[in-house]
């Protein structure tokens, strides 16, 4: 199976929110946004963000291209459930919002620092190269 298009991909991002009960999306007045763009953060691939803007309220962006460069070639299944983790993983921060607390934050901020003092992992395409 070749990559999904961004077509594709949108549709089934569309799917796998759509499993997501309505009450935990309360506020994300932005919703969901499937972006074709690749984004990174230095060396990181950025997969997806919750975003708070003034003027766009809160929503959270799905990058098709940062899961095309890391997924490539990998089978629908991996897709799929690479997305549902990337949605939820961003709904949680959505959730964390709400609640006025900021533990995933910090959890990935741990996780980074832990990543980076780890030499095996430096060339790897999720990690720092």
């Amino acid at each position: 199976m070749s990559r999904p298009s961004f077509e594709e991909f949108s549709r089934l991002a569309e799917d796998l929110v759509d499993e997501i009960p309505p009450r935990l999306c309360r506020e994300l007045n932005g919703g969901f946004v499937v972006s074709p763009e690749e984004k990174r953060d230095g060396e990181f691939y950025i997969l997806g963000e919750y975003i708070e803007d003034e003027g766009f309220g809160r929503l959270i962006t799905l990058y098709y291209g940062s899961f095309a460069t890391l997924l490539g070639e990998e089978e629908l299944n991996v897709w799929q459930e690479e997305l549902r983790e990337t949605i939820r993983h961003e709904l949680r921060h959505h959730l964390e919002a709400l609640a006025g607390v900021d533990d995933l934050a910090r959890e990935e901020l741990q996780a980074l620092a832990a990543l980076l003092d780890h030499p095996r992992h430096h060339g790897d395409p999720f990690t720092k190269k």
